[in-house]
């Protein structure tokens, strides 16, 4: 591991383990001719071994002080961009790419779910695996009626399908973060609910698990909607509370609302 002054705001926990670094790019199902956006490069550890496995890889840095480090690796195959991903536009990250690309990340919490919900909306999007922590990958792949199920999960469902893939020790990192991680793999299906508004309709749940404790016809009422719009439900579906739904039955509340 070379001298860096690691960043907290970044939330940088390099990969320390290198079997850990095979069995990512085998959860992400990375083959030859495979091309890959990366999301956090680091010390280039996990990038060194997608470059092994991917036709081509773009690979995002926010830390310009690993660009010396990551130049060095010389990765003939990986084109590095150093800026976060988060300001770039989907047109703009996608467009190098010749067709659809597969995305992998070691993500720290806070940019979890807006790194999600930003890719997830790309047609050209095949799969994401990403590393988060352990009970952020419980959120994602959480089904109706499960503690952790809220937005996160609908949405996530929404877009494709979730699965952890494994649980990764807190002690596969450098330096050791304070909570175990999780690799969750996301396959895209676009296709299936594409006569959906996806921005109306992620706005819907988010009115819907406003308030946990509430009752759905409380939280879509606070939301904005009037009673005569929630008149097309049941009494019984309008006092049940949003965790107790699942994806599906979100999708026909909502279509009898709004159509």
């Amino acid at each position: 591991m070379i001298q860096h002054n690691f960043k907290k705001k970044f939330g940088q926990n390099f990969i320390s383990d290198k079997n850990l670094l095979i069995a990512i790019c085998s959860d992400a199902n990375v083959e030859k001719e495979d091309e890959v956006l990366e999301i956090g490069a680091g010390m280039g550890s996990l990038t060194s071994a997608l470059s092994k496995n991917a036709k081509r890889v773009v690979s995002y840095e926010i830390d310009r002080d690993l660009k010396e480090q990551l130049l060095s690796l010389k990765l003939e195959n990986v084109e590095f961009v150093f800026g976060d991903v988060m300001k770039f536009s989907l047109d703009q990250i996608e467009n190098v790419f010749t067709g659809s690309y597969k995305l992998i990340a070691n993500l720290p919490y806070y940019i979890t779910s807006p790194i999600i919900f930003k890719f997830l909306k790309s047609d050209k999007l095949k799969s994401l695996t990403i590393m988060v922590q352990k009970e952020v990958a419980e959120r994602i792949v959480a089904r109706a009626g499960d503690k952790n199920y809220g937005v996160l999960s609908v949405l996530t469902s929404f877009y494709g399908s979730a699965e952890i893939k494994r649980i990764v020790s807190r002690k596969l990192f450098y330096p050791q973060p304070n909570v175990d991680s999780a690799i969750v793999t996301i396959i895209v299906d676009k296709d299936r609910n594409a006569a959906i508004d996806e921005k109306k309709f992620s706005k819907f749940i988010c009115s819907a698990f406003a308030m946990r404790r509430k009752t759905l016809k409380n939280n879509l009422l606070q939301s904005g909607l009037s009673k005569e719009s929630l008149s097309v439900l049941s009494p019984e579906i309008l006092a049940k509370r949003p965790e107790q739904f699942t994806l599906e039955q979100f999708i026909e509340i909502y279509l009898k609302i709004f159509d």
